[in-house]
């Protein structure tokens, strides 16, 4: 059916994209959409193998070390948390964070509505949806972590699970969850408190293949603003915690390297390699576009003068500028990526608008 589909556009199965299709209702950005703040992501959980990859049930138990750091990860009978099982602590944290800049309190039991979780992560809102948020709870709570890594200033060495608990408080019908309750370990509350978190870009939720998530979170943790990290594929695959052989490891990573090429999809950064290291380049600082094999450009995003950040600060007090710099990026690509006049007047313009809509005090 899809390849029907594909033939009837005159589309090559190379020219689609790699990314998920956007689930999100509404993508209009300057509406208040469900995220009040970026998504998050705490920075010891980025940097460190924590989750699996596998999209089966896996129950090895792991161990990581890497510079006098270590973290051990054992399962429950449900398996090892996944990559995308973490998208349901990216919410819960990115909503805690919102209501920290807005000076609202916070606990670490944190209420949500379960259909705004599966939208705002670009997940299926039918029974699918649903179930696979109950398994993720599931294996969350249910998995185990040991580890010396600090989060908050503070040293665990006790066994803890990534939440706490989780409770259904309503349920319809046909028994469909509405809103959950879910208390969130100290581990992770300690990293909230101490802001040891980093704004994810949007289409991390679109990504297809939990390693190309996790390579994304590498990049964004250890490269950041820079222009560019590189990284050997045998520590790149340790970090990763894949249990891949090296050779199948390298062919997995050069696809996503292939359609990177070919489609620009992955986000914030462009990813190349050579025979031994991976290097991700931060297309923020890219001066000449990208070209399709056809000739054609990529519509490369917008630069802004480093003083176009204060002066965003200026106008939206309190507000992660490089958080709405992400949803701002976010919304002109939804919006076929115009050209504009003035990259820097437009920046300016969504944050005044975003700070009268929601002003931080």
């Amino acid at each position: 059916m899809v390849g029907e589909i594909t033939k009837e556009l005159g589309l090559l199965e190379s020219d689609r994209s790699p990314l998920l299709p956007d689930r999100r209702v509404n993508s209009d950005l300057f509406v208040c959409d469900i995220f009040d703040a970026a998504p998050k992501g705490d920075m010891a959980s980025m940097q460190h193998p924590i989750f699996s990859l596998s999209t089966k049930p896996d129950k090895r138990v792991r161990r990581y070390e890497h510079g006098g750091s270590f973290v051990e990860i054992r399962p429950s009978s449900e398996g090892l948390a996944t990559v995308h099982d973490r998208d349901v602590l990216i919410y819960c944290i990115s909503q805690i964070i919102g209501a920290l800049n807005d000076d609202k309190p916070v606990s670490q039991t944190v209420r949500l509505i379960a259909y705004d979780l599966l939208t705002a992560t670009n997940r299926m809102t039918d029974g699918r949806g649903y179930e696979g948020l109950r398994a993720a709870l599931r294996r969350l709570q249910g998995t185990q972590i040991e580890t010396n890594i600090i989060t908050g200033g503070e040293e665990q060495l006790e066994i803890f699970s990534l939440i706490d608990r989780a409770k259904i408080v309503r349920e319809t019908r046909d028994g469909r969850m509405q809103e959950v309750e879910i208390k969130l370990s100290d581990w992770v509350f300690n990293a909230i408190r101490a802001k040891e978190v980093l704004t994810l870009h949007r289409d991390y939720f679109r990504l297809r293949k939990p390693l190309e998530r996790r390579m994304y979170e590498l990049a964004r943790k250890h490269c950041g603003q820079q222009d560019s990290w590189s990284i050997s594929l045998e520590l790149l695959q340790k970090k990763c915690g894949s249990n891949s052989t090296s050779k199948e490891f390298k062919r997995l990573v050069r696809t996503i390297v292939v359609q990177d090429e070919e489609h620009g999809h992955f986000p914030d950064y462009s990813v190349t390699m050579t025979d031994d290291d991976v290097r991700f380049s931060n297309r923020r600082n890219v001066k000449a576009k990208p070209k399709l094999p056809n000739g054609h450009s990529f519509a490369r995003d917008p630069q802004l003068r480093a003083e176009t950040y204060d002066k965003a600060r200026a106008v939206a007090r309190g507000y992660d500028i490089h958080g709405l710099y992400h949803e701002w990026i976010s919304w002109w690509r939804d919006s076929g990526s115009p050209e504009l006049k003035s990259a820097d007047a437009a920046f300016i313009s969504f944050c005044r608008k975003r700070h009268e809509r929601a002003p931080i005090h």
